[in-house]
């Protein structure tokens, strides 16, 4: 931390278009500085700082039934995940769950069959996870819907159905996004 140093406090003229250009900037050499230190850059406390209050929003935007507004959030959940190079994780299946969700309440449903498709590909090497069920499911309806090859999920799903106990219903992925705690 020693290469980083914020402009000092002043009495006046905190608020000056230059004042605030330069701590802007230092604070940006702030978080390059941290985000290139690898233990850093992976702990979760660093990664939900830039993107755990937006994911909280964008469920609860969702839950309510406010679908557009709950898109957004969502969608700036995806890009701040994508710059910090973290699309692999658990949080990251929850945005596209949340962004297939929107899209397909909001009729726009080749959008939501584009995510799903996007998660089932990072779960394609995970045998098993709480979503790959639902994100399988929801695959294969809007594939139906947009006029896409289904074939492949449905085996996947019956494979997944044939492995779980009997009875077992599947949750679908609305219901596991509202249910999904983020703390």
């Amino acid at each position: 931390m020693a290469g980083v140093a914020f402009p000092r406090k002043r009495l006046r003229r905190n608020f000056t278009a230059e004042t605030i250009a330069k701590r802007s900037r230092a604070f940006e050499q702030f978080l390059s500085h941290l985000h290139s230190i690898t233990e850093i850059r992976r702990s979760p406390e660093f990664l939900e700082f830039f993107f755990l209050q937006d994911l909280r929003a964008a469920q609860r935007l969702t839950c309510t039934g406010m679908y557009r507004e709950a898109l957004a959030t969502w969608a700036n959940a995806y890009r701040l995940q994508d710059r910090l190079g973290v699309c692999g994780s658990g949080r990251f299946l929850l945005t596209l769950a949340g962004l297939a969700v929107c899209h397909q309440e909001l009729d726009e449903l080749g959008e939501a069959h584009g995510c799903c498709e996007q998660a089932l590909q990072l779960l394609e090497a995970q045998g098993s996870h709480p979503l790959l069920g639902p994100f399988l499911q929801a695959h294969v309806h809007l594939a139906w819907k947009v006029g896409k090859d289904k074939r492949r999920s449905e085996a996947r799903l019956q494979d997944l159905r044939e492995a779980a106990p009997p009875l077992q219903q599947q949750p679908t992925l609305k219901e596991c996004l509202i249910k999904e705690p983020l703390e």
